[in-house]
């Protein structure tokens, strides 16, 4: 439940060393560079991975003369929560997919219910993004419209407990200065306390800008 979930992401803070489990929260705004930053850096966790495997496989090699560690290979899972309703989300969205096209992900569409998902241990999602989820679940027919912010928190909490790292994307959209109708304010005000959420309890915080990487919290 996202109530205990304080308590869970510390604990994940106490785990990565023995786990090597980390939640990532990346964001920026619109073109800022933000989905090849987060495509990078999951790719490069999932190599660090592997490495440390070698490394773990070698010093029990020295130790048990030749007897290797049972160690399942990590696996890149990319989350995609954009609905493709329109030519232009459905042109964003072969546009993502040939981006990340030879980086080894593996697809899994999720538009609403992110804690329903299923994922293994070794794997290290990438979820893109936080507006399209807090969008499908306010005004989709398959969305619970209302406590959406807990509702996605839940779900967060969900994928983190399960997977091997976390890499969250959240898009920037609080800057623009312009006036809303209601029902807008109330789907910004819920994205923002998803993004307060995250940059609370993730183990790093890292802002992109005109592809520049600033990190806000790192371990």
């Amino acid at each position: 439940m996202i109530y205990n979930d304080q308590e869970h992401f510390s604990e994940k803070r106490v785990c990565k060393k023995q786990e090597r489990c980390m939640v990532i929260f990346v964001l920026g705004g619109s073109g800022s560079g933000k989905s090849e930053y987060a495509e990078s850096l999951a790719v490069r966790l999932g190599q660090e991975n592997v490495l440390a495997h070698q490394k773990e496989n070698l010093q029990d090699k020295l130790v048990s003369c030749g007897q290797f560690s049972s160690i399942q290979k990590s696996k890149l899972v990319y989350i995609a929560t954009m609905e493709p309703l329109d030519s232009e989300s459905r042109a964003r969205v072969c546009r993502h997919r040939k981006q990340r096209a030879d980086k080894q992900f593996e697809t899994r569409e999720c538009y609403t219910h992110i804690e329903e998902l299923s994922v293994q241990k070794n794997e290290i999602l990438l979820l893109e993004c936080l507006s399209n989820l807090t969008a499908n679940e306010m005004f989709s027919p398959a969305g619970r419209k209302t406590k959406v912010s807990n509702i996605i928190e839940n779900g967060l909490d969900h994928l983190a407990k399960q997977s091997l790292h976390l890499v969250v994307v959240g898009n920037n959209v609080f800057e623009d200065g312009n006036s809303y109708d209601e029902k807008t304010r109330e789907y910004l005000q819920e994205m923002a306390k998803v993004h307060q959420f995250l940059a609370a309890h993730a183990d790093r915080v890292v802002e992109v800008i005109c592809g520049i990487p600033i990190e806000w919290r790192a371990v």
